[in-house]
């Protein structure tokens, strides 16, 4: 998320993968809203767009005041703040070629800054997505053919102008850097200047004479490129079945954050949930029945079969935790509370503590402003934090769980 003065569009995750692995299932568990929200963030939710939760604990019982939430939900002390998830087509072996519903796949991820990868992780489907006997596929073999799709992705939309960038700063009239150059061709898929950097500084390549560097060595640049920009959460699905929490444990030795997880058992949790049949909400450890005798026998098995391979074992389904650790493990996010009126937490309606934005680390209190409105960024005096009551200065990094309240010139005249 970049905060340059003006509103920022929020962090969209994508979820990927290939066929038959359960992304669908994933995806549809994690948008089915557990209550409804007075008005969304998004204006516009396509067909392959849903909204999902990260899941915080809530500030009010901190302070022991009753809240209102506006862009959120907070169910018994947990705020669940609404984020935008991307659906995206299966993937095959040659998408970036155009295989399968590559081209589809690739422009659906554009916008995505992160990604969860589904991965079957009882190696139950093949690399092309055919169901095959458990255990008899290598999920670190589909770990491997994602990650080198989306590079060679990356690369072909590079190597169209490539020889154009490399005149343009082998001239020396033309005054223009590589990261420039990159930072307006790749803008398009949410790469930023600072992604860019980092990437030239990781590879070690020389960016005054791009035009030296080899085929080999541009793939091993974009390659460490696309691991910047689009860093990525492993939910090891079907984590249920017997040949899968072997594979966990080989995914975690080979360095990849891996979430375990069970999208199967978390969307009958909340489609449960949903019917009131059950207390539960996303992320939780357990559920308790609400309606016990509206439940036929084949329900209440299914119920306590969740909890006998899924909850205790693993303590939870996996799916929430894998949006979670998405935003803040992965993007470094943090969320803040701000108020108009710092001594009741609320808005100009009353409202106490409506909103819950979700930002990255390294925030100031002036980005904030501009984050809720240009105008009350440009007249920004200083800010107010809740805890210690003291007054703020526009360099103020935000710090989790933080109540602010933006004192305007606006607002004081």
């Amino acid at each position: 998320m970049s905060i340059t003065g003006k509103k920022s569009r929020p962090y969209s995750i994508g979820i990927v993968g290939k066929p038959n692995v359960g992304k669908s299932t994933f995806f549809s568990a994690a948008t089915l809203a557990p209550a409804e929200i007075a008005n969304y963030p998004f204006t516009t939710i396509k067909p392959n767009r849903g909204i999902g939760y990260l899941r915080t604990p809530c500030v009010h019982q901190e302070f022991n005041v009753k809240d209102n939430p506006v862009n959120s939900l907070c169910l018994e002390g947990i705020r669940l703040i609404p984020v935008e998830l991307i659906d995206s087509a299966g993937l095959v072996p040659g998408a970036w070629k155009g295989r399968g519903l590559g081209n589809q796949f690739l422009d659906e991820i554009r916008r995505a800054d992160a990604l969860i990868h589904i991965i079957d992780a009882a190696g139950a489907t093949d690399i092309e997505g055919v169901q095959c006997k458990p255990g008899t596929h290598d999920p670190l073999e589909d770990a491997r053919f994602l990650e080198a799709e989306i590079t060679m992705w990356m690369v072909n939309i590079l190597k169209r102008d490539w020889d154009k960038i490399t005149r343009t700063i082998g001239s020396k009239r033309a005054g223009v850097s590589l990261t420039t150059e990159l930072e307006q061709r790749l803008s398009g898929l949410s790469i930023k200047r600072q992604h860019i950097l980092e990437a030239i500084r990781k590879s070690g390549l020389n960016a005054d004479k791009p035009a030296s560097w080899s085929e080999e060595k541009l793939i091993m640049f974009i390659d460490t490129l696309r691991k910047i920009s689009k860093p990525m959460i492993i939910a090891a699905n079907k984590i249920d079945l017997p040949t899968a929490e072997k594979n966990v444990e080989r995914l975690k030795q080979k360095d990849y954050f891996v979430a375990p997880c069970s999208a199967e058992a978390e969307l009958a949790l909340r489609r449960a949930a949903e019917k009131e049949w059950i207390d539960y909400r996303p992320g939780d450890c357990n559920y308790n029945i609400l309606k016990l005798g509206t439940l036929t026998e084949t329900q209440q098995k299914a119920l306590q079969t969740i909890k006998e391979k899924v909850l205790t074992p693993f303590g939870t389904t996996g799916v929430q935790e894998a949006i979670n650790a998405a935003y803040f493990r992965l993007l470094n996010c943090i969320v803040v509370y701000p108020v108009e009126d710092i001594e009741k937490l609320s808005n100009h309606k009353g409202e106490v503590l409506p909103d819950a934005y979700i930002i990255p680390y390294g925030t100031t209190a002036r980005q904030l402003a501009y984050l809720i409105h240009t105008e009350l960024g440009d007249n920004f005096i200083y800010a107010l934090e809740a805890r210690e009551k003291k007054r703020i200065g526009e360099d103020y990094i935000l710090k989790d769980r933080d109540i602010i309240n933006i004192v305007s010139a606006k607002k004081r005249a």
